[in-house]
């Protein structure tokens, strides 16, 4: 099994491309299975979990043609053509739902468009957390019947969908990706109530808009959808990853150095960039990007708390709480969005992080310099966060477990290592 090593100390300095967003590129693949013609998306990044859908999409039937590859090493994003003319499986089964939640995305655009879909529960996740029940009452409230067996969820609507108005009980990015897909090809009108406003919802809508879709509201807590018979091909460039940006934003920060993050939007990061200028960073807008350095010297605590858009996001905590562990005081960071959302704790400890868990809260008491150490990456987000306290660590760190990294961050150790970061992959 793969490992990074990195040596750690060296400040970070140059560009770093950002590339497009794992979470846009997953729903808009997904949407390739709404009509029999080509939809064509750029700016594709290469990850596992976008390589694990792709496998997916074609099991159901789905033809996918790698058309370029944006740039040397593909690191200005692929282009990739799929083309469900003949839906052959409706069926998402659990071998390939198991490395992926997102995989339950394609059961909207099944049901929409073959009147059945069944996905494999995901591993691991009992109906309730991290909100599958939300995904499900959204395609009932447009007329799905839902039949949960043998660990499978099964969607039927043989005559159909038919418009409604779906209240979502509490903000679920993939629920209004899935309900919002299928409704595109629902009759009639839908309204989602309490829908996510990221801009990967954006990005998908208006993809599903140049596919011939009606979609007003998307960014707005209500969305409406008007309902077409069928959708048909379009091409679609896809946003670049705010997530991926605001961890580059955060390696520069706690590496002392001067990134220009090109291709990075300030308004996808207003949250985030307003926390850490109280931190003491600066993030200008260039008119390529966004260049992060220090403002002055060591970085202060600063709390932050984790919301639904426009809150500071989830997905960027972990990498948050490594940069408050080198900082001058103390910070609190709270986790709202997801349970067993600080399982790299006890890792960053290791590295002689000072933090203390208090049920959704983390006590984050800065030191003066954190140690390398073997390491062990238990999530997607919780691994680059341990590259962070890597890059600021003396002496070497050894992560494992680095298919969670290569699950979400396309080429690290080459974009880290062109702005000098001693950082490698070693072949396990």
């Amino acid at each position: 099994m793969d490992r990074i090593v990195i040596r750690g100390g060296r400040p970070l300095e140059g560009e770093i491309a950002i590339g497009g967003a794992k979470n846009a590129a997953l729903p808009l693949m997904a949407a390739s299975l709404l009509t029999d013609e080509t939809l064509r998306l750029s700016n594709l990044p290469h990850l596992a979990d976008i390589t694990t859908l792709a496998k997916l999409l074609s099991t159901l039937g789905v033809e996918l043609h790698m058309n370029g590859n944006g740039g040397a090493g593909g690191s200005s994003g692929r282009v990739l053509d799929m083309t469900a003319r003949t839906i052959t499986d409706t069926c998402a089964p659990y071998d390939l739902v198991r490395k992926m939640r997102a995989s339950v995305l394609v059961l909207g655009p099944l049901v929409a468009r073959e009147g059945i879909g069944r996905v494999s529960l995901p591993g691991g996740c009992a109906i309730g957390t991290r909100p599958v029940d939300l995904h499900l009452m959204g395609l009932e409230a447009l007329g799905a019947e839902i039949e949960l067996k043998e660990g499978y969820i099964e969607a039927r609507a043989p005559r159909g969908l038919t418009g409604g108005e779906v209240v979502f009980p509490k903000v679920s990015v993939g629920a209004t990706e899935n309900v919002m897909m299928a409704a595109a090809l629902a009759k009639g009108e839908t309204r989602l109530v309490n829908a996510a406003r990221e801009p990967e919802i954006v990005d998908l809508a208006d993809c599903l808009v140049a596919m011939g879709a009606e979609i007003e509201g998307a960014g707005t807590a209500t969305v409406t959808i008007r309902g077409r018979s069928r959708l048909h091909g379009a091409e679609h460039r896809i946003v670049a990853d705010r997530i991926e940006a605001g961890t580059y934003a955060m390696a520069a920060a706690i590496t002392d150095g001067d990134l220009h993050l090109i291709g990075a939007r300030a308004d996808h990061l207003s949250t985030a960039i307003d926390i850490l200028s109280q931190a003491g960073v600066t993030v200008a807008e260039t008119n390529q990007g966004l260049r992060v350095r220090r403002a002055n010297g060591r970085l202060h605590g600063t709390d932050a708390m984790t919301e639904a858009y426009p809150g500071f996001p989830t997905d960027l905590q972990a990498q948050f709480m490594a940069l408050m562990a080198t900082a001058e005081g103390a910070a609190m960071v709270t986790e709202t969005i997801f349970e067993n959302r600080f399982m790299h704790v006890p890792e960053l400890a290791r590295m002689g992080a000072n933090v203390t868990v208090h049920g959704a809260s983390a006590l984050v008491r800065g030191v003066e310099r954190l140690t390398g150490a073997p390491v062990m990456a238990t999530d997607l987000r919780a691994s680059v966060s341990l590259v962070l306290a890597g890059l600021a660590a003396e002496g070497e760190t050894v992560l494992n477990r680095v298919y969670h990294l290569d699950r979400g961050y396309e080429r690290v150790e080459d974009k880290l290592s062109a702005c000098g970061a001693d950082i490698r992959r070693v072949a396990g």
